[in-house]
């Protein structure tokens, strides 16, 4: 077990101390602050079980970038199971970025790049998990990426089974076999069986639960949608039929107001391309136009 507490150094030396710890406990990462400040509180704890290296930890903002040039330093292959404790990780995996919220789960995986940007005070549990302990559950079928996960369905077997098995060690009775349950509901929900089949009672209020937690996504599409519930385009397009707005018409306008209560918030770090971002708008010209016909001023003026 391992335990670096970097609150108790001094505060000139506690970021770069903080750049060497999360390297040693994890894999090659670069961490880039993003408030002016001189300090930055945080603590890392980790624990080994069964193979798997267990860690919680607790941080100030930042950014942390696992690029292509950490992944040619990364020795072995391993994922990372992550579950948001506090705060929450803009996640970006390939072209893809999400947001993680309290309660939610995502997994990435050291052999692709992957970047996070923490933009307030944080905490995770984060289990590193070697591939073939995932792949030999996986069965061939590659992980969902960079996608965050509910606790529901198997996404609740998984927010379970992190903080009860982050107290067990390897003498507990069964220990190994909740490890391997974990892996199995790890694969369960990262390739979306469980939660994606739909039955023919497929409401509007069900398809806008699902749009409310994945506005992140780059998949919130009309064709991601029919995926995820096992619909026709014909049949969702009739779901808001009778809506004040088509489905298409309800993902801007919800990404809008999402996005303006982030630029307006004044512990808000991130920059206005990052929150863009963070809520499905690729192109910052075309989020400013939207983002003026909707409210009547800029991105930027919404600033505090």
């Amino acid at each position: 077990m391992g335990v670096w507490d970097i609150a108790a150094l001094p505060e000139r030396e506690q970021f770069g101390y903080w750049r060497e710890v999360i390297c040693q406990a994890f894999v090659p990462l670069t961490p880039h602050r993003t408030l002016d400040e001189e300090g930055f509180a945080a603590k890392v704890e980790t624990r080994r079980l069964a193979g798997m290296n267990r860690a919680r930890l607790r941080s100030r903002p930042q950014r942390t970038d696992h690029g292509p040039r950490e992944v040619a330093r990364t020795d072995g292959a391993y994922y990372f199971v992550n579950l948001q404790l506090a705060g929450r990780c803009i996640t970006t995996v390939e072209d893809r970025t999400t947001v993680v919220r309290r309660g939610e789960i995502v997994v990435v995986d050291t052999a692709e790049p992957y970047f996070f940007h923490l933009d307030r005070p944080w905490q995770m549990l984060s289990f590193r998990v070697p591939h073939a302990a995932l792949d030999a559950v996986l069965r061939g079928r590659r992980p969902d990426l960079g996608r965050p996960v509910p606790a529901i369905g198997a996404g609740a077997a998984v927010r379970a089974l992190m903080p009860a098995l982050w107290s067990l060690d390897d003498a507990t009775p069964g220990a190994a076999e909740l490890v391997d349950s974990f892996a199995t509901a790890v694969a369960a929900t990262t390739t979306r069986r469980s939660t994606d089949t739909a039955h023919p009672g497929v409401t509007r209020a069900a398809v806008l639960a699902h749009v409310e937690r994945h506005l992140g996504d780059r998949d919130l599409t009309v064709a991601g949608v029919c995926r995820r519930f096992a619909i026709s385009p014909r049949t969702l397009h009739n779901l808001f039929a009778d809506a004040d707005t088509s489905f298409a018409a309800t993902v801007r306008n919800l990404r809008l107001e999402r996005a303006a209560a982030a630029l307006a918030d004044p512990g808000t770090a991130a920059t206005v391309l990052e929150i863009a971002a963070a809520h499905g708008f690729d192109d910052p010209t075309a989020f400013s136009r939207a983002f003026r016909r909707r409210f009547g001023v800029s991105p930027r003026e919404t600033r505090p």
